[in-house]
């Protein structure tokens, strides 16, 4: 059996001392690595940094990226500054990235689609994943996916924490992304999601937490971590009428191909 891979969680909103317990928690429910996502490229040397709590048994690999909710925050405007930062080893993606209309003003949504586009040419051009965020925002998300492929060329991406409707799911696919589910999952409104999960082709599934938010049932409402992600895992293989370890080597299995960098 393959150890899960945590795809997507937040290690900056852990200290440096909860930290090696975290990983200690991780280890002991099954999951072998994890991917600590970067929310501002002001913030990108701070995600590499967490990269030195890496261990064998326990692999920690990061992104660096500006997520929707702050570009506003962000100087680096174009792709070549964000290859620049993400020319590291310890980088495996780009990310994350996108749309968020919950949050976003109306009036910074052309800001939000700009970088978003910068960072789908920054991923494109260095061959590594892009993390995308989509709030609220599933037409824009898909129709900005459309016209970069079409337009640019293909690109790896993947759709985290994936809450949206059938539509985007869709056009992710057939663009060639992957989708990742969190603990959204288990929720008991999200009969959905479920379906969306059941349906969508094994070899584009991925698990993660986006730890500390969205801890799973039984789990939900506490702070959410990287260990907690074998709920999800656990709720997907039975939505798929598969055993864990069959679900825990199929995910781990995507993780790698699309993280190519993550050795």
């Amino acid at each position: 059996m393959s150890a899960l891979i945590d795809s997507h969680c937040h290690l900056d909103h852990f200290t440096d001392d909860e930290i090696p317990d975290l990983l200690d928690r991780a280890c002991a429910a099954g999951v072998g690595g994890m991917v600590t996502i970067g929310t501002r490229l002001s913030r990108a040397q701070q995600q590499k940094d967490l990269t030195r709590f890496d261990r064998p048994e326990v692999r920690v690999w990061c992104t660096v990226g500006t997520h929707p909710d702050h570009v506003e925050e962000c100087e680096i405007a174009d792709a070549e500054g964000i290859i620049a930062l993400a020319d590291d080893a310890r980088v495996v993606g780009i990310g994350e990235s996108g749309l968020d209309y919950f949050h976003g003003a109306e009036a910074v949504r052309p800001l939000q689609q700009a970088r978003f586009r910068a960072h789908i040419a920054a991923a494109r051009r260095m061959d590594l994943p892009l993390v995308i965020h989509a709030r609220e925002a599933d037409s824009d998300v898909a129709a900005i996916l459309r016209d970069e492929v079409e337009t640019n060329g293909p690109f790896r991406f993947l759709l985290h924490c994936f809450a949206s409707g059938p539509d985007l799911a869709r056009a992710g696919l057939e663009l060639g992304g992957y989708i990742s589910f969190s603990g959204i999952l288990t929720f008991p409104r999200s009969d959905a999601l479920r379906a969306i999960a059941r349906d969508i082709s094994g070899d584009r599934l991925l698990v993660e937490t986006d730890s500390p938010y969205l801890a799973p049932v039984p789990r939900r409402g506490k702070r959410n971590e990287p260990a907690l992600v074998a709920h999800t895992a656990l709720r997907l293989a039975e939505e798929r009428g598969m055993g864990p370890e069959q679900l825990a080597d199929l995910t781990t299995a995507n993780f790698h191909r699309l993280f190519s960098r993550a050795a």
